[in-house]
């Protein structure tokens, strides 16, 4: 996904991941499912990734499972 709209690994952020992990919750869980959105920038401006996150807390794997996308394009100067 990174490669495919050319962001670079350090170029992207899971929105309110702070909060989500701070979840009093998750000690009692092995698997946290949640939407969320994996903020990108890119030469051509934000692309927001729309989706679900499936983590493991054990293993410490994760599937990102995407429904949708937006690219908001940085406005050019004239």
């Amino acid at each position: 996904m990174l490669k495919q709209f050319s962001i670079e690994a350090g170029n992207f952020r899971i929105q309110d991941e702070d909060i989500l992990l701070s979840n009093t919750n998750l000690e009692k869980r092995e698997i946290v499912k949640e939407s969320i959105c994996i903020e990108g920038q890119n030469k051509e401006g934000v692309v927001n990734f729309f989706g679900t996150l499936h983590y493991n807390l054990l293993s410490h794997l994760a599937v990102f499972e995407m429904q949708g996308f937006e690219q908001i394009r940085q406005p050019t100067a004239a």
